[in-house]
C-alpha cells in the first residue's frame, strides 16, 4: 500500500507484555524500544477512584464555550479528542492524563460543543462545528507542538486538525479511527431506508453503546458530514501516525484504519490490530495506547535533539 510500508505482517507481541495478541502492520521502527521500555518510566495504568477537579471554560466569541481540563508540562503536549457525543471523562482520556502526570507532559482533554459540560445544542452540532472546536483547543489553549489522540470520530477530526495546523500537530494516534464512518454507514443503507430517514429528518442508528439502544442522528448532520470526507483522495498529513484498531470492532471495521494508512501521504505510518478487541478498549489495550504515546514522545525528542 502506498506510503504506509505495510507489505509484510509483523510478529506477534508476547502476552506477558500487553496481555493479548496484537498484530502489527508495517515496519514499526520504534517497536523494539517500546517493548524494552522500563516499567518505572511507564507505570502500569490501573483503574482507580479519582477526586473531582474543577472544569475550565474556553470562551469564544459567537461560538459555544468549551469545557476543558488542562495539565501544564513539557512538550510535546497531548490532546485527547473524544468519539461521537463522548465526553472528556472517559476511561481513555483519564488514563492518558495519569500517564502525562507521571512524565510531566502537558495534556488537554475537552468536551465538544453540545456535549458534556460545554455550551451548545447537540441537535445543532455538525462535524464541521466540532472540527472548529478542535482547532480552538489547539489555537487558544495548546502551547508548542502537540500529539493528537483521536478516538473513533475523534480520529477523523484529528486528521482534519493535522491538515489545518501542520506546524503545530507533530504526531497522531487514532483509536478505532472512524474517518467518513457515519457517511459510509448511511450510504450502505437500502434506498428506501435512506428516503425514510430523509423524510423523518432523523436516523435512529442502532448501537449497543447507547443507553437507548440507538443514536438519534440528525439527517442534516449526515449531509453536512459529507463535506468533510477524506478517504476519496490522498490525505495531506506528513507527520508520524499510529492507528490502533480492534479486529472485532462491529462499529468501525478495522479495514478503515488500513484505508487511512493507505491514503495519508506520510511514510511513517503503523497500523496496530488488536485481535480480541472491539470498538471500546480493554485495560490491556489502554496500556498499549500509553506505550504508543510514550514511544512517539521518545521519537519526537530524538528528532528535536
Amino acid at each position: 500500500m502506498a506510503g504506509a510500508g505495510m507489505a509484510t505482517l509483523g510478529s506477534w507481541v508476547p502476552r506477558r507484555r500487553w496481555g493479548r495478541e496484537a498484530v502489527f502492520l508495517g515496519f514499526y521502527r520504534g517497536l523494539s524500544a517500546l517493548l524494552a521500555r522500563k516499567s518505572e518510566r511507564t507505570p502500569r495504568w490501573v483503574p482507580a477512584c479519582r477526586p473531582k477537579s474543577s472544569v475550565s471554560f474556553l470562551s469564544r466569541p459567537d461560538l459555544p464555550n468549551l469545557a476543558y481540563k488542562k495539565l501544564k508540562g513539557k512538550s510535546p503536549g497531548i490532546i485527547f479528542i473524544p468519539g461521537y457525543i463522548s465526553n472528556m471523562n472517559g476511561t481513555k482520556a483519564l488514563a492518558i492524563e495519569e500517564f502525562c502526570k507521571s512524565l510531566g507532559h502537558a495534556y488537554i482533554r475537552f468536551d465538544y460543543s453540545g456535549v458534556g459540560n460545554s455550551d451548545g445544542n447537540l441537535q445543532e452540532c455538525t462535524v464541521g462545528k466540532w472540527r472548529k472546536d478542535v482547532l480552538s483547543i489547539i489555537d487558544d489553549l495548546a502551547e508548542g507542538p502537540q500529539i493528537l489522540v483521536g478516538s473513533s470520530l475523534g480520529g477523523w477530526l484529528m486528521l482534519h486538525a493535522a491538515i489545518a495546523r501542520p506546524q503545530k500537530v507533530v504526531a497522531l494516534i487514532g483509536i478505532a479511527t472512524a474517518v467518513d464512518g457515519l457517511v459510509i454507514q448511511f450510504n450502505q443503507l437500502p434506498v428506501e431506508v435512506k428516503k425514510e430517514i430523509e423524510m423523518k429528518g432523523v436516523w435512529s442508528m442502532p448501537s449497543k453503546y447507547s443507553e437507548k439502544g440507538v443514536y438519534d442522528i440528525q439527517y442534516s448532520f449526515i449531509k453536512e458530514a459529507e463535506h468533510h470526507c477524506l478517504l476519496h483522495s490522498p490525505i495531506p498529513v506528513n507527520c508520524p501516525i499510529r492507528l490502533l484498531h480492534g479486529m472485532k470492532d462491529d462499529i468501525i471495521p478495522w479495514h478503515t484504519s488500513i484505508q487511512v494508512a493507505d491514503r495519508v501521504v506520510s511514510k511513517d505510518v503503523d497500523v496496530i490490530l488488536r485481535k480480541h478487541s472491539d470498538h471500546r478498549m480493554k485495560e490491556s489495550d489502554i496500556q498499549l495506547l500509553v506505550y504508543t504515546i510514550d514511544d512517539l514522545i521518545d521519537k519526537l525528542s530524538t528528532v528535536v535533539n
